[in-house]
């Protein structure tokens, strides 16, 4: 199981996390706002900390990180044919590098390029730490 930190309020964010869930249904994958930080705490998580963008948690081993373009292409390997589309992805020469560059611009530039939201998203599949969530 994995918990996705993303940006509730940023539309791009929310977007790609309302497909995610469509996609997973909860099975792998569970979510927290950035603007959670009570619930980032108890990973040791700073709000500042989410400026280099969304992070996955491997929740088996909490300190299995991974943050930006890379929790992207992680959340990508555990998707039905994501490990063929990632590992062509990493083989063609500069592309990597060109998607760090792009995963960045887009981050620092969200809420320009895509709007922010007049209210955070609310994860379908939220992550807590008492396993109360409604499921």
């Amino acid at each position: 199981m994995f918990c996705v930190i993303y940006d509730g309020n940023c539309n791009l964010c929310v977007n790609l996390v309302r497909l995610l869930e469509s996609l997973d249904q909860g099975s792998q994958f569970r979510y927290v706002a950035m603007q959670d930080e009570d619930t980032l705490e108890t990973f040791g998580i700073r709000p500042e900390d989410c400026e280099a963008g969304m992070i996955l948690i491997n929740l088996e081993n909490t300190e299995q990180r991974w943050q930006g373009s890379d929790a992207a292409e992680e959340i990508g390997r555990r998707l039905p044919l994501g490990p063929i589309f990632v590992q062509a992805y990493r083989q063609l020469p500069g592309v990597k590098a060109a998607g760090d560059q792009i995963y960045n611009y887009v981050r620092d530039n969200r809420y320009s390029i895509f709007g922010k939201r007049s209210q955070q998203y609310k994860a379908a599949y939220p992550w807590c730490a008492d396993d109360t969530c409604n499921l």
